[in-house]
């Protein structure tokens, strides 16, 4: 238990829970109970397995009640409600959404979409990124059935157009039409046809309502759904970014009848595209319930539930936090790995020494791979389990190489995953009769020492590994390997053979972010983390020409870490039908003010002061004739057009002499956690004067599989093993060496 006070403060304890595929990662940041009322805190971590089910039902549940253990200095009783009196704060990020994608385990939900369009879910957008395969499986749509509404708005062109001028059409400051073609059995003068009024929409466009919604018709559709069952609906009407009113009706009629969860595509995702708004609302309909479910369950373990006052924030895909009331189902896809990156950014980057950084995160059951340069690189569109989804995610490709992967021999060739032993039952080495796995390569070779591995395995949750389990399932697959190949291999290199298959699948996605895209690989910075970063880093590096490497003391928990420093996010975009232009930079400075002063309000109901708050503002241009858009932040608005030329340039490697549209307005809010990180890595080894450790802080040493860098071979070697711990800031370690704490181990290859 940690040394305290009997009497620990109120509101003191600030947690962080990374639940990931394997395992579940804990970091408790604490206030002492002190005379002299010193805000100084003190933080340990813990490591948990995210599935055991004959021990407990929910991972981060289970850390917080450890963490509450250890800290109060008593017993905290499993399967009572925790106390939540002495909890700042809850940070998590979770995986349930990507989880019900990934297994189709979502929510049962109708669609609610214009009538005639049907199909245009399941149409899509034509595109076929593998056009050559002979057998496509288009994903299925994931709602149950679609229900057509009768109702039906078009444009009728911009409200400064000569067609607009030439009739007199003119709208107040409401929106309304003051003067011209307005009221019922107008008479388009092109056409000839007999329409509805006419509206200014949110992006300033004319639009034409040539058919009401049906209310009758639409409320009999719902208490049909309502009937059978369905609990969930996603509302997608034509042209709803910029006339919302119906959507609300719908929404509005919904929760009459009684309707658990309602996306409506203007208020979820108001942009042009509606096959990309439509897919997207069809997702939050989808995942969101499944969540609620899943905080419904999570909150229960608490004293008091939702009502209890216990304060829980979330990691969204962006990797901005979000509370309980802005979290969803659409912002949580990627809510796992972003933690990591926050990480990463925020203790690997140095403004005095811009170099970039690539983030090498090694889990349990994949490897997530980003790239930060001074900002967040975010896509907009994603593509996950053959959905695409528009949502603001951070740029992380991902690839299924981890500790959990497991290696297989199929058709002459060495396998290490796609396949995941998970935590239960786990790599062979984890008491629970699981497949061999990447672990027990590591664990074999003698990149692990099993006494300084979290003990967590057995029946009592008290064991170490078991490399033996791990040693009887090779000497297994050798015979195989040598009975299909008629080699000799040794048992160390058919399984560093494994070691060297995951490292080239883990070097892919790296090369895809930098190379790809014209970045120099040697030039980055790899920051590893992860339970399983510090075993391949070095050997990760030296194939991809990289000469540094850091490595974060708590780099096995750095997920969580990263949400204990994550910053409060809240964005708010609206559509516009702008052209950028000297003439239209005020009418954009107003809109962003207004849109700036919604933001600012939120964050303020959160809690964060003025001088905690940054506004980015944003705006989604494109040139005229051209559907590619680019998301342009800029301080100045005079600069807007200037900078979408430069990042068109820099992407596609040409620009147009057409004049620029604007899609969308937005403005992000960020709402600043912390105050100051200190001195960055970078300053600080430049002052240091690095010294050669002495053998009398070698711990251990352990007989390890090393291949050298160029060698054709490798062999076992005697290593010294260091206790992170004892080492002193300063301290130069020569390798090969392992270099251990209780949570992760660092394999210095040379």
């Amino acid at each position: 238990m940690v040394n305290q006070s009997a009497d620990v403060p109120d509101h003191s304890i600030r947690i962080s829970i990374d639940r990931g595929g394997t395992f579940t990662d804990v970091f408790v940041s604490y206030q002492e109970s002190t005379s002299s009322g010193s805000d100084d805190r003190k933080e340990f971590i813990l490591k948990l397995l995210s599935q055991d089910p004959s021990n407990y039902a929910d991972a981060p549940t289970e850390g917080i009640r450890r963490a509450l253990e250890k800290r109060l200095g008593r017993p905290v009783p499993r399967g009572q409600p925790l106390p939540t009196s002495k909890i700042d704060f809850v940070r998590l990020s979770t995986t349930v959404a990507t989880n019900a994608l990934l297994e189709r385990k979502g929510e049962k939900h109708a669609l609610l979409i214009t009538r005639g369009f049907k199909d245009l879910l399941s149409i899509g957008n034509q595109s076929r990124p593998r056009i050559f395969d002979l057998n496509i499986k288009r994903p299925s749509p994931l709602y149950d059935q679609a229900v057509e509404v009768e109702e039906r708005v078009t444009l009728v062109g911009f409200t400064s157009d000569p067609w607009h001028q030439d009739h007199g059409v003119v709208f107040g400051e409401q929106g309304e039409v003051v003067k011209g073609y307005t009221g019922e059995g107008s008479q388009n003068a092109e056409s000839g046809k007999v329409h509805g009024r006419i509206v200014r929409g949110v992006s300033g466009e004319a639009v034409e309502i040539l058919q009401p919604l049906d209310l009758d018709r639409t409320r009999a559709d719902l208490e049909r759904l309502y009937a059978s069952g369905t609990r969930s609906l996603a509302v997608v009407l034509a042209h709803s970014y910029t006339f919302p009113e119906h959507e609300l009706a719908i929404g509005k009629l919904a929760k009459e009848v009684g309707f658990h969860h309602v996306s409506l595509s203007s208020q979820l995702l108001p942009m042009i595209k509606m096959v990309s708004r439509g897919v997207s609302s069809t997702a939050d309909a989808y995942l969101t319930p499944v969540l609620g479910d899943y905080l419904d369950g999570f909150y229960s373990g608490f004293e008091g539930g939702r009502d209890g006052g216990l304060k829980v924030e979330f990691m969204g895909s962006d990797g901005g936090l979000c509370d309980l009331d802005n979290f969803s189902g659409l912002k949580s896809i990627l809510s796992g790995p972003a933690g990591g990156v926050v990480g990463y950014a925020l203790t690997s980057w140095d403004k005095e020494n811009p170099s970039p950084v690539i983030g090498f995160d090694v889990g349990g059951t994949s490897t997530d791979v980003s790239r930060y340069d001074g900002r967040y690189e975010i896509v907009y569109e994603t593509t996950t389990a053959g959905i695409s989804i528009q949502s603001p995610q951070l740029d992380i490709n991902t690839v299924a190489a981890g500790g959990g992967s497991c290696l297989t021999f199929r058709n002459g060739m060495f396998c290490a995953g796609p396949e995941s032993a998970g935590a239960h039952p786990g790599p062979a080495c984890y008491r629970k009769g699981g497949p061999l796995a990447l672990t027990d390569s590591n664990l074999f070779l003698g990149r692990l020492v099993p006494k300084y591995f979290p003990r967590c395995f057995g029946p009592k949750e008290d064991e170490a590994l078991d490399p033996a389990a791990s040693e009887r399932a090779f000497e297994d697959l050798l015979q195989t390997v040598r009975a299909e190949t008629g080699s000799n291999m040794t048992l160390d290199e058919m399984v560093y053979g494994f070691v060297t298959v995951a490292n080239e699948t883990m070097a892919r996605p790296i090369r895809t972010l930098t190379e790809a895209r014209g970045y120099a690989t040697a030039k980055h910075i790899l920051s590893s983390f992860g339970g399983a970063g510090g075993q391949h880093a070095c050997e990760i590096a030296e194939i991809l020409g990289i000469k540094r490497i850091l490595v974060h003391k708590y780099s096995s928990i750095l997920s969580a870490y990263g949400l204990n420093l994550a910053e409060r996010v809240h964005e708010v975009q609206e559509p516009s039908s702008a052209t950028y232009e000297p003439s239209t930079v005020g009418i954009l400075t107003k809109a962003l003010d207004r849109l700036g002063a919604i933001v600012t309000k939120e964050l303020q109901r959160q809690g964060f002061s003025s001088d905690k708050i940054r506004l980015d503002r944003m705006l989604n241009m494109r040139f005229d004739g051209t559907d590619t858009t680019l998301l342009v932040s800029c301080d100045n608005d005079e600069q807007f057009g200037n900078e979408f030329r430069k990042a068109y340039k820099e992407q596609f490697g040409f620009t147009l002499e057409t004049p620029i549209v604007i899609d969308d307005i937005k403005v992000k809010g960020i709402g600043k956690t912390f105050d100051d990180l200190g001195e960055s890595v970078f300053s600080e080894f430049k002052r240091l004067e690095p010294r050669k450790v002495t053998s009398d802080k070698v711990d251990s040493r352990q007989s390890v599989f090393v291949s050298p860098p160029g060698a054709s071979k490798g062999s076992r070697m005697d290593l010294p093993v260091y206790e992170l711990g004892s080492l002193e800031v300063g301290d130069a370690v020569d390798g090969p060496a392992l270099i251990i704490d209780a949570t992760q181990t660092v394999f210095v290859n040379s």
